[in-house]
């Protein structure tokens, strides 16, 4: 081994353990970006100068460094529109406190007052009942009779049904043994923006998630 290839090896090394020692600890996101070039510039300057390597490697490193700083960028965007569509869904939502909106649920809360909705019948039924349960295992039933394939509104009179107040299951069960979903009409109160999201606050249902909101029905009296 000549003299000037062990003086190079030894620079290289040298620097090689430097550059170790400086990246050992976790970089910030801000310096990553940099750390590609800076590790590519010293492999340059450090290579065996009587065996260099061929410039196509450095030209596929350096293509690689813009596509990884693309991806970055990238990422970057898509969070930032994330945030922004996730702030003009909680504005357009905080608009609509006050209405009346339809929400998809298996659940319901009776407080004395009637409540509204409908069935969403996937064929025609001779008969279908809508079926509350208690925390407590109590079955109520009230039986909307036969319907054809649609909507099939309903009524809850807590005071006339005998129910006291508290959470209920709710189920509809139509002859045909099919499962549709129930969509129960009543008060947007709120808009809460959690951790995960928006979350709207309904009276007698609670909180749910804007994807079970299949209807908005305008503020009443207006």
């Amino acid at each position: 081994m000549t003299s000037a290839t062990s003086a190079a090896n030894n620079q290289y090394a040298g620097s090689a353990a430097t550059a170790k020692d400086k990246i050992a600890p976790q970089a910030p996101a801000s310096e990553e970006r940099d750390l590609f070039t800076k590790l590519l510039v010293a492999q340059i300057r450090n290579q065996d100068p009587l065996s260099p390597q061929d410039p196509t490697q450095f030209v596929n490193q350096l293509s690689q460094l813009s596509q990884t700083e693309a991806l970055q960028n990238l990422s970057q965007l898509t969070s930032a529109n994330a945030s922004v569509l996730a702030s003009l869904q909680t504005l357009a939502m905080g608009g609509q406190v006050g209405s009346d909106v339809t929400v998809v649920t298996d659940t319901v809360k009776i407080d004395g007052s009637t409540l509204k909705g409908s069935v969403n019948l996937n064929g025609v039924s001779s008969a279908t009942d809508l079926v509350l349960t208690g925390s407590d295992g109590r079955e109520t039933r009230i039986s909307l009779g036969a319907h054809g394939a649609g909507p099939q509104s309903f009524t809850i009179d807590p005071n006339a049904l005998g129910l006291s107040a508290g959470t209920y299951q709710i189920v509809a069960k139509p002859a045909d043994g099919s499962a549709p979903a129930v969509e129960l009409s009543a008060r947007l109160n709120g808009v809460r923006v959690t951790s995960t999201g928006v979350v709207l606050q309904v009276a007698n249902i609670g909180d749910v998630d804007p994807a079970y909101v299949i209807g908005f029905n305008g503020k009443p009296g207006a």
